[in-house]
């Protein structure tokens, strides 16, 4: 049994989303599993659920905010048999033509944290979606009437970053949007040869480190649960 998520193999379905905050990975188990989904994990406060969608197995575990958390829950569910990981999670918008609620489906991850270089031992390394997911991610997303946008990401181990222009960087070199944890989940993903798949919600347009436009709860409530449809069916495909 691992340290952090106090369940045994069997307590989990092979696809898990793994979105950030234990509060959304319980309003996904009530809303959008099949009645009768059970509470899996509680440890230090990260909840976990398992259930059915559409009647095939599916599990939801939340793994806190940055690498360094997230590394930990990544690292245990593939412990016990995961062998695809789903992050949903919200990011600030740094792409021109992005919108509050737009959906981004992240092709790869600037690793902007230390976290990945230690993974692999200091060597370069690009980390990068299953694109079997990326594309399938892609056609849902536009069935289900989202603005879906497809690229690069950075993946930032701060939150309150205080380095002059670095957002305005990272959109001069293309990426669409920054969030904390995407880099870590495609590392491990490549390094334990599983699916994963980063799609996030966008929740703030970000102008530089000082100013940020933040959605509402309403709006990034409607993006989130288009996403989250999007996130059960690719679970379970």
């Amino acid at each position: 049994m691992p340290i952090h998520i106090r369940a045994e193999a069997s307590d989990y379905a092979s696809a898990v989303l793994v979105p950030g905050d234990p509060r959304r990975a319980k309003y996904i188990a009530e809303t959008f599993f099949d009645p009768g989904a059970r509470q899996v994990n509680e440890e230090r406060g990260e909840l976990g659920f398992t259930g059915t969608y559409k009647g095939k197995p599916i599990s939801v575990q939340a793994a806190g905010m940055g690498c360094a958390s997230a590394a930990i829950y990544y690292s245990e569910l593939i412990q016990l048999g995961a062998t695809r990981l789903i992050r949903v999670g919200t990011a600030g918008g740094l792409a021109d033509g992005l919108q509050m609620a737009d959906t981004v489906v992240a092709m790869s991850a600037t690793a902007d944290d230390q976290i990945v270089s230690q993974l692999t031992d200091g060597e370069a390394h690009s980390p990068t979606a299953t694109y079997s997911l990326v594309e399938r991610a892609v056609q849902l997303s536009r069935e289900k009437g989202a603005r879906v946008h497809v690229g690069p990401i950075v993946s930032s181990a701060l939150f309150y970053d205080r380095r002059e222009g670095i957002m305005q960087r990272w959109k001069d070199r293309g990426h669409l949007a920054v969030e904390m944890e995407a880099a870590v989940l495609y590392t491990l993903g490549a390094l334990h040869k599983i699916e994963t798949l980063c799609i996030a919600t966008i929740s703030d347009l970000i102008a530089s480190e000082q100013q940020a436009v933040r959605i509402s709860d309403a709006e990034l409530k409607v993006g989130v649960d288009r996403m989250m449809e999007v996130a059960c069916e690719l679970a379970i495909g």
